[in-house]
């Protein structure tokens, strides 16, 4: 299967409450993460989380999908055209 570059964003609002989870699922992904940045807003009480990973679109989806389904964590994947070998 092909593989592609892709950014997942993320905004967690509640990020006390969701940072444990966050970083245990994205850690079990570590194979395909190739960067990451954070960003904390304490005046605002969130997070704002850039994963930039390359794998293959079920690997991607898969990440996105189960951040997406942590409670207050807003997710989306911004994924290349460009295959790769």
């Amino acid at each position: 299967m092909e593989k592609r570059v892709a950014v997942i964003s993320a905004v967690l609002d509640n990020p006390v409450k969701s940072q444990s989870d966050f970083n245990s699922i994205v850690s079990e992904y570590k194979d395909i993460v190739r960067g990451r940045m954070g960003l904390p807003f304490p005046e605002e009480g969130i997070s704002v989380v850039s994963i930039t990973v390359i794998g293959t679109m079920d690997d991607i989806n898969e990440l996105t999908g189960k951040i997406g389904a942590i409670d207050s964590v807003s997710v989306k994947a911004a994924v290349s055209k460009k295959e790769l070998d």
